[in-house]
């Protein structure tokens, strides 16, 4: 065969090759997603590869031109430099994860996110309002035993700040289990149509709302504040993702479109497992921060609010603006 033959015979393999490479050279971590539509799948990579080392082989026992093979080599080399380079870190993958993939994932899934945070909220705001106004009503929503503990954990005068009793540790190890499972309960009841995290998300912030507004009401506002300000960000936020997660995964079995409903099932299925890798990560700082910090009652009011402050603005901004910039697709 005749170079002229030869390179025109291959030359849209090694365009396309070419095209890979360039776009895998800086983003290795985007395994199967490119932006360019022309550029070869990365599950096609090692067999391509393998055939550009046959071609380069060819064209050295057949004597083409130097300048072909050189091109050839030079592909060859890139290629086996990004197959078989070693992995990154995984602590560093779970960090580009945490920094970018998750914010980004949130953000894709922003229609389910704002339905999330609207039956949350509202119901939250309500209770809390109306309790001010009919005091009594914290009856029909809590027992008489739940208010109790409720209002000796924020009494001013108590030592302990948020609780009864309790080492930091063993409050720590009991937060990461109450509020992880609160998030999978609220993800997982997503199966039920939606009409589980629907109702988890109304639940909690009817329940949250009104514990507020009864703590505040009887004068225990200001230890409760100091208490949740801090945590809060964390914590309040993975619930709302959480059911962002669960009402998708709701959608996807109510309206799977043209897809196969399991097909569309799994596909949020994953969606989902993603998001509460999140999550989970979310709610062990929140444990963390309910354990060691929002307890302790010496540290004045202006202290506690200045940490939220900052908390609720690194959490707002990474998950507003994580991810941007650097390549990732939204």
């Amino acid at each position: 065969m005749r170079q002229e033959q030869f390179v025109a015979r291959y030359q849209a393999e090694w365009q396309a090759l070419e095209r890979w490479l360039a776009l895998r050279g800086d983003r290795p971590r985007h395994a199967g997603r490119s932006p360019d539509a022309s550029a070869l799948n990365d599950e096609d990579i090692p067999q391509h590869y393998r055939r550009l080392c046959q071609q380069l082989a060819l064209a050295r026992k057949r004597g083409y031109s130097p300048q072909l093979v050189a091109r050839l080599q030079l592909l060859m080399q890139q290629g086996h430099g990004l197959l078989y380079r070693t992995p990154p870190p995984r602590w560093r993958r779970a960090l580009e994860f945490l920094l970018a993939d998750f914010p980004q994932l949130v953000r894709s899934q922003a229609r389910s996110m704002w339905v999330a945070t609207a039956l949350f909220v509202l119901p939250l705001v309500g209770s809390f309002a109306l309790i001010q106004w009919h005091p009594d009503v914290i009856h029909m929503l809590m027992d008489n035993g739940a208010i109790a503990s409720l209002e000796r954990m924020y009494n001013p005068a108590s030592p302990n700040l948020g609780r009864d009793s309790g080492t930091d540790w063993m409050m720590f190890g009991y937060y990461i289990m109450n509020n992880i499972s609160i998030g999978l309960r609220t993800f997982a009841s997503g199966l039920l149509a939606g009409l589980g995290t629907v109702l988890v998300l109304l639940f909690n912030g009817l329940t949250i709302g009104a514990a507020a507004g009864h703590l505040q009401h009887i004068g225990h506002g200001d230890p409760f504040w100091r208490f949740v300000c801090g945590h809060g960000a964390f914590e309040l936020t993975a619930i709302v993702i959480a059911g962002g997660a669960g009402l998708q995964l709701g959608m996807k079995l109510l309206a799977p479109g043209r897809r196969r409903r399991i097909d569309a099932l799994v596909e949020g299925g994953v969606i989902g497992a993603k998001l509460c890798l999140g999550i989970a990560a979310m709610l062990l700082i929140a444990a963390f921060i309910e354990a060691f910090w929002s307890s302790i009652a010496a540290i004045p009011a202006w202290g506690k609010y200045s940490v939220a402050a900052v908390l609720w603005t690194l959490v707002f901004v990474w998950l507003w603006r994580g991810g941007r910039g650097g390549g990732h697709a939204d």
